[in-house]
């Protein structure tokens, strides 16, 4: 079965495995479950608070603020980090400010240890005030809890759906590969490798075909996070300052793309793999979950967003832009400021 077709099934009901087990097959289980067990207390035992939520408004153009809302899990939250502007939010809020020249008001509704299903009470509290634009970080808990991937992806399809129906334009951060995390030994790793770019992957589909755009954070956004140890946090699970500062950096042409407000003259002189491409969306979802920072979006082809092999999909890598640092970010932080 191809990547494609594989993502495909995955997105719309199969779960990973297959039926029964032997007797090596049980052995294997059991010895998996130890790995998750052993690295789940190492990452406890280094487990930092989350860090302040960041909402308020940044920058200090003219205009109404664009409301920016963050829903997902510990990767949206931060957790690795001490200080908000070290947080992928507020980084992402202070530079999309720059780039609108007008300020943003940052509303952060993730919660740590978040799974696709309780994006449903986060979408609830989003559509209160529904913002301009949304990023939505989730799938690694989903991965490790070793939720069907197909409750996964319908909720956070339906979270997309939601929010877009409500005006928002939406970015989703797909499932980070779990390979790079240090605490997961093998042969859990070269699982959790596989599991994970196969919930990308369908975390991709769902989220096209409702009417989002895609950002593939693979190996939490590129081989340097496999060798450089420096950009995991103590826990050697989350993100460090660095990593987070890494992550917003790819994601954040996606998120100002989608307010039209990404200068076009940022894509230009790319280079040959820097170039678009349009594909069948599962298709599209395959290639992208091996790549970090390849954006995903809805496209068209002679008019018509459906091909043969269903919806059409293109693939976008852009050059990761200079972002603030998170000392830098620190000079921009704000009071929050009231509605």
């Amino acid at each position: 079965m191809t990547r494609a077709a594989t993502a495909r099934r995955l997105a719309t009901g199969a779960a990973y495995g297959g039926g029964g087990v032997g007797l090596a097959g049980a052995v294997l289980v059991a010895l998996l479950r130890e790995e998750a067990r052993a690295a789940r207390r190492r990452v406890d035992a280094h487990r930092q608070p989350d860090p302040p939520s960041g909402d308020g408004i940044y920058g200090r153009g003219r205009g109404k603020p664009i409301s920016f809302t963050v829903l997902g899990d510990s990767s949206a939250v931060g957790l690795g980090v001490d200080r908000a502007a070290e947080t992928p939010g507020v980084l992402i809020a202070a530079a999309l400010a720059e780039l609108a020249e007008r300020p943003v008001r940052l509303t952060r509704l993730a919660v740590s240890g978040a799974k696709s299903p309780q994006l449903d009470e986060q979408v609830d509290a989003a559509l209160e005030d529904p913002p301009d634009v949304a990023l939505i970080m989730i799938g690694a808990n989903d991965v490790t809890s070793r939720t069907r991937p197909a409750v996964s992806v319908r909720h956070l399809g339906d979270a997309v759906r939601r929010l877009t129906e409500a005006g928002a334009e939406v970015v989703v951060g797909t499932c980070p590969d779990l390979g790079t995390i240090r605490p997961i030994a093998q042969p859990l790793r070269t699982l959790a490798r596989r599991w994970s770019r196969q919930m990308a992957a369908a975390q991709t589909i769902a989220v096209v075909e409702a009417g989002g755009r895609t950002v593939s954070l693979g190996s939490v956004l590129g081989p340097s996070f496999a060798s450089d140890r420096s950009l995991f946090s103590r826990d050697e699970f989350h993100p460090s300052a660095a990593g987070y500062a890494h992550a917003a950096a790819v994601i954040l042409p996606s998120v100002a793309d989608a307010l039209g407000v990404w200068p076009a003259s940022a894509d230009r002189g790319r280079g040959a793999r820097h170039r678009d491409s349009v594909r069948p969306v599962a298709s599209a979802a395959a290639r992208a979950a091996s790549r970090p920072g390849t954006e995903v979006q809805s496209a068209e082809i002679d008019g018509s967003t459906v091909g043969p092999r269903g919806g059409w999909a293109l693939l976008r890598r852009r050059r990761p832009p200079e972002i603030p640092t998170p000392a830098e970010a620190a000079e921009a932080e704000r009071e929050p400021v009231a509605p």
